[in-house]
Parts: structure tokens; C-alpha cells; sequence
């Protein structure tokens, strides 16, 4: 047999093996959950393999900018902290629409209807307080009454984003609207960095009360913390961590896997794990979290946020006296 006709032979013999399809995904997941996401997805989907980048999303967002302008996007997948973002995203025709078959257990108000983006958590935003408060709030509207003069902290919008999807959550709110956050101001709450400095005031009882997303009162009261969290009787604002597949990837079929993945209740589960709410139907929340069925979410549109978001932070400033 000749050299040529054997090797022609082997080849034929020898098993081919389909090279693992790569998918890049920009993400502002904390770096521990977001390697579980990676891992869990992987497993389920041995086929792709996921390159991952992790940082704030304003900071992925100037990458994906920056890249854009270079002509070299590298990003397919977007897992990061807010709807409104990618609102900005989609407006601008930088995002693909895939109809996830998994969207029918979801809210409407959870994702995009055209299908650009989808929320994959509940991190809310409710009230914070320390045990040892002489009373405990049940609603937004009692924050502002006279008695609680300088005895409430809360994030600044100028500087968390959360707090600014929570501002024109609630100026959007009838009943509430800036004459609430006039009252706040004017009973001098303190509005200023994020949320981890307002629960390190209401746990040392510096400020009785605060506004703060719920898993860091909820953990720390878990981890013996004297506070404790409400869930206003007007509802709670909400940030979702929302996925998006980038406009033009060339990795589609990929990016589709690992969208309906997060939204499957397997990716949801994961969600539950790593101890968030999650935005799917049905599933439990973690424990001590309270049940998804008894959250009431407060009405919050994309759009109009992505609008007024500069007209906002600067009536903010104006109505706390900020330079």
C-alpha cells in the first residue's frame, strides 16, 4: 500500500472532533458569580467555551464604545447591572432580537418586547432598618414624615446607579413624585455614595433607617447584623441584571444557548444559589428572601428613564443643595 493510500485510509479511520464554538461575554457580575455562570453554562453546553471580561458596567460600556469605534467588537454577549442601559443600547441598534422561548414565565415589564434584552434577577430596593429604631416603616411615605428629620441615609443617584433607577422609579409614582424627594431633602436626609455606606450607617445606628437593595440587609441580618428590611407597601423599584446578545456577533447560535440558558429555571436556580431573587416565575427565592410572589414591583419604564436620566440627576442636585 502506498504512503498516500495509507495515510487517505487512517484519516477516514481516525474519529473528527468538531471544534467547541468560543463565546466572549462582557459582564458586571461580581468575579465569583460570574465564573459559576460561566461553569454552569459550560457544563450544560459542553460544546462552546466562554471568554469572559469583568467590570463595572460603565466601564464595559466604554470598552464596547471604544471597541465599536475601532471597528473591532469583541463582545457577544452582555450580562450587566441595568435594563436601562441596554435601553440605550437598542435605541441605537447595537443589539440583536432573539425571542426566547423562556420569556413566557416572566413578567412583561421583565424584558424587552422586541426582544433585545431580558432580566435575569430582582435586586430591589426597599427600607433598611436598625432593630433598635423606635419604629419601623412600612411605607416609602413614611421616610418623609417630620419625625424622621435626620434620621435617614440613602445612595445618591449621582452616584449609584440602582439609586437612579429608584429616583424616577418613584418621582414616575403617583402619591409620591419629587415632592417626596423635596420632603426627604428638606428633612435632611442624607443623600450621598452608594449603597454599602448606607448600610454601614444604619447597622452602626448612625442613621436609623436607610433606603438599600435587599441582599445586603438581608445577608448581614442573617450573619447576626441588628437590621432588618421592608418591603414598602407602595412596592419596590428594581434593578434585573439583564442579558443582551450584541448586534453583528458572529456567534449567534451561542449567544441564543446562553441567553435562554439564565432565563431557563435551571439559570435560575443558579440565580437562587448564588443568593438573589429570581425573576422567573416560580421559583423560590433564597431563604430569608421574601417569595417572589410577594414582591410587588412598582411600575418602571426603560425608555422614559434612558430619557430623563440627565434631567433627573440635575434636579436631584438642585433639590439637595449639590454643587
Amino acid at each position: 500500500m502506498s504512503r498516500t493510500l495509507l495515510a487517505a485510509t487512517l484519516a477516514l479511520a481516525l474519529p473528527t472532533f468538531a471544534a467547541a464554538e468560543t463565546l466572549t461575554l462582557y459582564t458586571s457580575q461580581p468575579n465569583a458569580d460570574a465564573q459559576k455562570t460561566v461553569d454552569a453554562f459550560e457544563a450544560a453546553n459542553p460544546d462552546i467555551d466562554v471568554e469572559w471580561v469583568r467590570d463595572g458596567t460603565t466601564k464595559l460600556m466604554a470598552r464596547v464604545a471604544a471597541e465599536m469605534e475601532a471597528g473591532q467588537p469583541q463582545a457577544d454577549v452582555l450580562l450587566i447591572a441595568d435594563t436601562v442601559t441596554l435601553e440605550g443600547l437598542a435605541q441605537e441598534g447595537k443589539l440583536a432580537a432573539h425571542k426566547s422561548p423562556e420569556a413566557a414565565a416572566y413578567d412583561a415589564s421583565l424584558y424587552s418586547a422586541d426582544g433585545y434584552y431580558y432580566s435575569t434577577k430582582l435586586i430591589t430596593t426597599g427600607i433598611v432598618y436598625n432593630t433598635g429604631a423606635e419604629m419601623v416603616p412600612t411605607s416609602w411615605a413614611d421616610l418623609a414624615k417630620p419625625e424622621m428629620a435626620n434620621l435617614v441615609a440613602m445612595p445618591s443617584p449621582l452616584y449609584s446607579g440602582a439609586a437612579l433607577i429608584h429616583l424616577a422609579t418613584l418621582t414616575g409614582t403617583e402619591g409620591l413624585g419629587w415632592e417626596y424627594y423635596e420632603a426627604l431633602a428638606a428633612n435632611n436626609t442624607r443623600a450621598e455614595g452608594g449603597n454599602g455606606g448606607t448600610f454601614k450607617a444604619v447597622a452602626a445606628g448612625e442613621k436609623p433607617y436607610g433606603v438599600l437593595v435587599d441582599f445586603l440587609a438581608i445577608r448581614a441580618k442573617a450573619d447576626g447584623s441588628p437590621v432588618d428590611f421592608v418591603i414598602p407597601s407602595e412596592g419596590v423599584s428594581y434593578v434585573t441584571e439583564p442579558v443582551a446578545i450584541m448586534a453583528g456577533t458572529k456567534n449567534m447560535d451561542a449567544a441564543t444557548k446562553f441567553v435562554d440558558f439564565l432565563l431557563s429555571e435551571a439559570g435560575q436556580n443558579l440565580v437562587v444559589d448564588m443568593g438573589y431573587i429570581p425573576a422567573r416565575n416560580g421559583v423560590d427565592s433564597p431563604e430569608g428572601f421574601p417569595a417572589r410572589a410577594d414582591i410587588n414591583l412598582m411600575a418602571f419604564d426603560p425608555a422614559s428613564a434612558l430619557a430623563n436620566a440627565d434631567a433627573n440627576k440635575e434636579r436631584f442636585a438642585k433639590v439637595f443643595g449639590i454643587q
